[in-house]
């Protein structure tokens, strides 16, 4: 039977909505949805760039979390509330997964879970043991 790892994040959110961060089984990782989300209001503010940098750095940590690396991730996904902003999310994406190159989505979305966010990512990886 292969491994189950349940990594969680400590959000007011995973207690209420009952998920975990990341689940990695075998070699297969899923990341959930990342947000900037933070107490005192997102990391980064208003600034879509620095959400999205905020986003793949959690996504980034709960990869380690597993034992998995960007270098593993094989698809991305974002969910944006102002597909204007493509270019600029894509330059940050691109700064993280320049040598990476996974498959990618990104669709606006009317909200997400919180009026000040701006942007969410979620991530799949294969580790190749």
């Amino acid at each position: 039977m292969l491994e189950h790892k349940l990594v969680a994040a400590g959000t007011h959110f995973e207690e209420i909505f009952g998920y975990s961060r990341a689940v990695r089984v075998g070699p297969w990782v899923a990341i959930a949805g990342c947000t900037a989300a933070a107490p005192e209001g997102p990391v980064g503010g208003a600034d879509i760039v620095a959400q999205t940098t905020e986003c793949l750095r959690r996504v980034q940590g709960a990869l380690e979390d597993t034992g998995a690396s960007l270098r593993d991730v094989i698809r991305t996904r974002f969910y944006v509330t102002d597909i204007s902003a493509l270019e600029a999310i894509g330059r940050v994406h691109l700064a993280f997964f320049g040598e990476v190159l996974p498959a990618s989505t990104i669709v606006e979305v009317s909200a997400l879970a919180h009026p000040a966010l701006l942007v969410e990512v979620e991530a799949d990886a294969v580790v190749d043991d």
